[in-house]
């Protein structure tokens, strides 16, 4: 008869793979939705929480050459695009090349805008702030991807 730390690791044997099988194309697919929705919002003024300073901080990147309403198009086509190439699997770098240049542009409001970014410098974020630095999840998510790419897998500890 099996005891309970058997009949424990069967189980988790069976979880664990199931989400070393899984868990990429899932991950993919989260990220898919996330830009794809995000990016969506940015079509309709107003709706996006994050389209001031995100315009404000493509304007003054851009040396103003890029006006916040372009600049918000610009914004919700270049993440759309992320999030279908994200949900099809297709064009997988370029996906990331895009995620990757866009996430360097949207920690750019944490040194530009300090004052919007955190009520107390640099440790106390604001919602906008708490947005920007959640991205590091999704620069980590997109390596992961990337570092599966070539068919890779997942390595244990």
């Amino acid at each position: 008869m099996a005891t309970w730390r058997e009949r424990y690791e069967k189980i988790e044997i069976k979880i664990v793979n199931w989400m070393g099988r899984y868990g990429i194309n899932l991950l993919r697919i989260s990220m898919g939705i996330v830009f794809f929705w995000f990016g969506f919002l940015k079509f309709f003024p107003g709706i996006s929480p994050a389209e001031g300073l995100a315009t404000k901080t493509i304007e003054t990147l851009s040396f103003g050459i890029l006006t916040p309403k372009v600049s918000i198009i610009i914004l919700a086509v270049w993440e759309t695009l992320i999030g279908l190439g994200f949900l099809s699997g297709k064009f997988l770098r370029a996906t990331l090349v895009l995620l990757f240049l866009q996430m360097l542009g949207t920690i750019t409001p944490l040194f530009l805008f300090p004052h919007e970014a955190f009520t107390a410098i640099p440790y106390a974020p604001t919602l906008e702030g708490q947005y920007i630095i959640k991205n590091l999840v999704l620069i980590s998510a997109g390596m992961v991807i990337g570092g599966t790419l070539r068919g890779a897998t997942l390595a244990k500890d």
